[in-house]
């Protein structure tokens, strides 16, 4: 039984996009008891500022030199040798992706361990003494998790190409419980320099599970450096583009952290804490489901079978826009709660809440957009096309340092004067993502000729109306039990936010089966579909791969 919930194929992209979703959910909800664990013990101050800075440039390393290649060219690439019984090549080409990643990711890290006193006062420039100091060591002891996740993430590629999605989603739940022994053993021996440990051992969790199964598949380790292969060069001509993509994307970041180093004291933890809150349901709904969708994207878009891609990218889309869009109104309306019950505990002052809760308000607008973009992004991955994506990137993170660099200052609109403070961070990444959802949208319509909107439209319509139903009563739930559960106590408010927000899901689920949404009904017969499987001892006849989501 464990070896066939291992090893195990997923056969649809509804049943991937639930395991990795339940996993995903796994892995946030540990994510949840990490930023609660840490906003308690050091609030929204100067130590998880330092914190959240010293994980901006191994990101980048990482981003750049592991995910575009692999994202964008590996699985491809990968998938495809598979498909055509040419698994010695693409078992060569899994270890020569390795080696290089490997070599590359040691010289790289190296380097800017030496560099790293110029490099965080470049992008840190409002930390000043101890607190840039800290900054420094974190980072430097955070150099070895790009290394570790890299290697992990190539045999996370081998697992996605084989379907293989559960022990593939069990890898982040590693990597957040390491951090969170990081948090609550290896800082009671070394401070605040515990985090980063935890961290490294996180990374080297997340690559320890994923290695048994590979091996099973058919991996064995061979040192191969052939710079010519073929394969190799075509994941090369892939990932520049990708990879420069990937590189906007962290460019932004970098410049939010330095924005956010000139604020006050916290700014750049309130920022990171809130975004980890709203990266919950992008992560289980957006991410899950692009990840699910990608390889039979990649194989459709091989065969140049554009009428089923777009079918499948349709059923995708409305299959995430389904979670997507109720998830921000219950984000938008229950914020308050759902910030003070995660994090408001030991240092985390009233304060940190209020501008927590402002923070998430602002990126509640774009879920939709940032659940959608990675299926956006992976639909120009499948048909090889990395440079558009990368020019649409560019332009949105140029409009995003100007909104940020407007929107933390006062100024005045339309007669009113505003003061966002870090809350217009977030309100600028949230515009300038909306922006890029719309030009990346467009320019996939151009190259398919067709998306499949209508269908889409009026699901949206169908969606919109329950989640309005389930809006309206769930703020009238949330104040109609106030007075019987109160504010001030940590159950109350916990059973304020819970029983309102059960209310108005079942008021979601009654409405949307009153106006006959597809999507619930797929959802509830892939989850029945999905434990029948597993009751049944996981049987090799799965689910018709063209069924309807």
């Amino acid at each position: 039984m464990i070896k066939r919930l291992l090893n195990g194929q997923t056969k649809t992209i509804t049943s991937a996009a639930i395991i990795i979703g339940a996993a995903s959910l796994t892995s946030r909800f540990l994510g949840v008891i990490r930023d609660r664990i840490l906003a308690g013990q050091f609030g929204a101050g100067d130590i998880l500022d330092t914190y959240y800075a010293a994980f901006r440039i191994p990101d980048l390393v990482f981003n750049l030199l592991v995910l575009g290649a692999l994202s964008a060219g590996f699985i491809p690439i990968f998938t495809k040798y598979l498909s055509e019984e040419s698994k010695d090549k693409a078992w060569k080409l899994a270890n020569q992706i390795l080696n290089i990643l490997l070599i590359s990711l040691f010289f790289v890290c190296a380097i800017l361990f030496l560099f790293t006193p110029q490099l965080m006062q470049l992008i840190t420039p409002g930390f000043t003494g101890e607190k840039l100091a800290i900054t420094i060591t974190l980072t430097r002891i955070m150099f070895l998790s790009p290394v570790l996740l890299g290697i992990s993430s190539v045999f996370g590629g081998i697992l996605q190409s084989h379907k293989r999605f559960f022990v593939y989603s069990l890898a982040p739940i590693l990597y957040n419980i390491g951090i969170i022994i990081g948090a609550l053993v290896f800082v009671k021996f070394w401070g605040v320099y515990g985090l980063a440990w935890g961290v490294v051992l996180g990374a080297f969790m997340h690559l320890l599970i994923q290695i048994p199964t590979s091996a099973y598949l058919g991996f064995r380790y061979r040192f191969i450096l052939d710079l010519q292969s073929k394969g190799l060069r075509k994941i090369g001509k892939i990932m520049i583009p990708r990879t420069l993509t990937l590189g906007v994307n962290q460019i932004n970041f970098v410049v939010i952290t330095i924005i956010a180093s000139t604020l006050a004291a916290g700014s750049l933890a309130v920022f990171n804490l809130a975004n980890n809150l709203q990266l919950f349901p992008v992560g289980i709904f957006g991410i899950s489901f692009a990840i699910a969708a990608f390889p039979s994207l990649s194989a459709l878009a091989l065969k140049n079978d554009t009428q089923d891609f777009i079918q499948s990218f349709s059923n995708t889309t409305r299959q995430i826009l389904f979670f997507i869009i109720p998830a921000s109104a219950l984000f938008l309306v229950l914020r308050a709660q759902i910030v003070r019950v995660i994090l408001g505990t030991g240092n985390f002052t009233w304060e940190d809440t209020v501008l927590t809760m402002e923070c998430l308000a602002m990126f509640s607008f774009s879920l939709f957009a940032q659940a959608l973009i990675p299926l956006l992004l992976r639909g120009f991955y499948a048909f090889h096309k990395a440079t558009l994506p990368f020019i649409l990137g560019l332009i949105s993170v140029i409009i995003n340092v100007f909104l940020s660099l407007y929107f933390t200052k006062p100024f005045y609109l339309f007669g009113f004067n505003f003061d966002f403070g870090v809350a217009g961070l977030a309100l600028a990444f949230s515009l300038s993502n909306i922006l890029l959802f719309v030009m990346l949208w467009l320019a996939l319509r151009k190259q398919t000729r067709n998306l499949d909107e209508r269908r889409i439209i009026t699901a949206v319509l169908k969606i919109s109306i329950a989640t309005l139903a389930m809006a309206i009563v769930t703020q009238f739930m949330k104040y109609g039990i106030e007075p019987y559960f109160g504010t001030r106590t940590f159950i109350g408010i916990f059973l304020q936010g819970l029983i309102a927000g059960l209310v108005g899901i079942v008021i979601f689920v009654v409405v949307a089966c009153a106006l006959k949404s597809q999507e619930m009904y797929t959802f509830l017969n892939a989850f029945k579909n999905r434990l029948y499987r597993l009751k049944t001892n996981y049987p090799k006849t799965g689910i018709d791969e063209n069924v309807e989501m």
